[in-house]
């Protein structure tokens, strides 16, 4: 039998004559952990959705060779008969079923005459569950009342139980903590010892750099080359040379000409309880300011309270009981509501930008000025089309939106295309305070730099910037000075001279200690 499991062989798929993969070649060893690395829009996860079925045999060209023999996938169904599984990175569960129905969905463990044997579906969830670490999980919890990582490990159970040999994970970690993310990671190499071939497709590069065997990057529809550890260089840099066609020196553009104001933005005693919860307080007595021209981080672990603040502080969206003062240019406002948060120049881009960023069914012309369009883009209710091509146009350019034009839809962009697009949404609103929260979530290091340069321009307009990220070097690279949040306080400030790594985690641990004395 061939040392290869999978060969895809001139691969070509076209989409209303656009050339989405252009003679695409990869070989995957039997038995690795084979990492496929590109830029948004490259074609990464096209080529696997050539793979599983999902573009079918006959809307591409090219052939695909798996353990040895031509396979023609019709759909997804035949892909899985081969022990070919795909776990996207929008989670195929069903939130309100339990978790050993999830596990067995489409897979069903039925009698001979089409019964479901319940008996036999809890014995072998839990035996699957095992082999991901969570043998000791209910299995008739809802999956909805799982956090988001153990969600991505049942994912994987659930593909185990289906007999894979080859298991394809798209940006598994995009929304997982550095904890969870450790634990995935850990999850694949043990696979791996039990010979399952593993094809991963992430932007987390050092994560790649420890977990892969083997890397094929892809760059506008093109193989470009195939990295082996040990045998290449297998660095961070080597890899962005060969997505972006060039070395990237510095990751994270250097802000100059950008005087810093007075204060646009100020926060006094802020404090937030649980929406669900009246007596569980959030956030407690925060206290900010940002200036003109300056960006600002909002640094801390998971749960600290970052994501909670901006989503309170934008129009009351998160929690009860909301106490404190909010002043822009040193007068106090009143925002009890998104409309009056608006009105008062405050903008707010969401870590969830597909539920609460865009509208995935509607085009970019629609998306960019959905926000804008009562102070902006009409007069006494009515739309003026002609304003809003103008602008939508003039900001696809001015932030390098890649797509066939502003009537594209915006569920077919891809992911650093669609947060650009949020991103403009919010620009044209024109706010002097725009909060930016995980503005680079699952998006590549080329489109990164980009949103950077953004934030950059942003900052040089004279607005003040407000960036919360769990990337420490993304706060580190982008921000002039930096708030750290622990357990809903503020645990310290730092200026752009003292913010490290190191800086950061010593203020959590003291504030912590703090607390506990």
């Amino acid at each position: 039998m061939s040392d290869y499991i999978l060969e895809m062989n001139h691969i070509t798929k076209e989409f209303s004559g656009v050339k989405a993969l252009d003679d695409v070649n990869l070989k995957v060893k039997r038995g690795e952990i084979h990492a496929l690395c590109g830029e948004n829009g490259a074609g990464k996860s096209t080529l696997m959705n050539v793979l599983s079925g999902i573009y079918p045999f006959g809307t591409y060209t090219g052939d695909i060779m798996y353990n040895g023999d031509l396979v023609k996938n019709h759909n997804i169904k035949d892909s899985e008969k081969k022990g070919i599984v795909i776990i996207h990175q929008e989670l195929a569960l069903s939130p309100y079923l339990s978790v050993a129905e999830n596990v067995f969905m489409g897979n069903e463990q039925t009698s001979m005459r089409g019964v479901i044997n319940w008996t036999e579906t809890r014995s072998r969830a839990k035996e699957m569950l095992e082999k991901v670490g969570l043998g000791d999980e209910n299995l008739e919890a809802p999956i909805n009342s799982l956090g988001v990582g153990k969600q991505q490990l049942i994912e994987i159970a659930k593909a185990l139980a289906k007999k894979v040999d080859l298991l394809i994970l798209d940006e598994p970690t995009a929304a997982l903590n550095d904890e969870e993310s450790a634990q995935l990671l850990e999850i694949m190499l043990k696979l791996k010892k039990q010979g399952i071939t593993c094809i991963i497709i992430s932007h987390k590069l050092n994560e790649i750099s420890y977990v892969a065997d083997s890397i094929t990057v892809i760059r506008d529809g093109h193989t470009i080359e195939t990295l082996i550890k040990g045998v290449d260089e297998f660095t961070e840099d080597r890899i962005i040379k060969g997505m972006v066609g060039r070395e990237l020196t510095n990751r994270y553009p250097e802000r100059t000409d950008c005087p810093v104001g007075d204060v646009v933005l100020e926060v006094k005693n802020w404090n937030v309880f649980n929406p669900e919860d009246a007596s569980r307080q959030m956030l407690k007595n925060i206290n900010i300011k940002v200036r003109a021209g300056e960006v600002v981080g909002l640094a801390g672990l998971m749960g600290a309270g970052r994501t909670e603040f901006a989503m309170s502080l934008f129009g009351h969206e998160y929690g009860q009981k909301i106490t404190g003062e909010v002043l822009m240019h040193g007068k106090p406002v009143k925002i009890t509501n998104v409309k009056e948060a608006i009105e008062n120049k405050i903008a707010y881009t969401s870590e969830d930008r597909k539920t609460y960023g865009l509208v995935l069914i509607n085009d970019i012309k629609w998306n960019m000025t959905l926000a804008a369009l009562r102070g902006f883009f009409s007069k006494n209710g009515v739309v003026n089309s002609n304003d809003e091509i103008v602008a939508a146009e003039k900001y696809k350019k001015l932030i390098n939106i890649k797509s066939n034009s502003i009537n594209q839809t915006v569920g077919s962009l891809s992911g650093g295309n669609q947060q650009k697009v949020v991103l403009a949404k919010w620009m044209l609103t024109e706010p002097d305070v725009l909060i930016l929260d995980e503005p680079t979530r699952g998006i590549d290091v080329g489109a990164k730099y980009e949103i950077y340069c953004a934030i950059n321009d942003l900052a040089k307009a004279g607005k003040a910037v407000i960036v919360i990220s769990s990337e420490m070097p993304e706060i580190i690279g982008t921000c002039d000075r930096t708030y750290v949040l622990n357990e809903g306080q503020i645990a310290g400030e730092l200026s752009k001279e003292e913010l490290s790594q190191e800086k950061i985690m010593k203020c959590i641990m003291q504030h912590n200690n703090q607390k506990g004395a």
